[in-house]
């Protein structure tokens, strides 16, 4: 389950950085490009968001964290780049 994990942590954070970069850049310079890229890419997102939290709750039992460690780990979906410092420091396989 972990690996499933660090999969949906990779795939929402790069969703994510799709989506802004799409916002920031594409609106501006390809605003038909945003059309096109926004909808898949959002709803994709929407799904992994809502994966990831889920899936946070069983790791969080699974790994015996604290309370702390869920929330920052919750938080992080929401910060660019949170998911893949995350996955560097909590969710590491021996």
């Amino acid at each position: 389950m972990i690996k499933i994990f660090k999969i949906i942590a990779i795939s929402e954070g790069t969703s994510y950085l799709i989506l802004l970069f799409n916002l920031f850049f594409n609106k501006r310079f390809y605003p038909e490009l945003y059309s096109i890229i926004l909808k898949p890419v959002g709803l994709l997102h929407g799904f992994l968001f809502v994966v990831y939290f889920i899936l946070a709750f069983f790791i969080y039992n699974k790994l015996k964290w604290n309370f702390k460690v869920l929330a920052i780990v919750q938080l992080a979906s929401i910060i660019p780049f949170g998911t893949f410092y995350i996955e560097n420091k909590y969710l590491k396989i021996n």
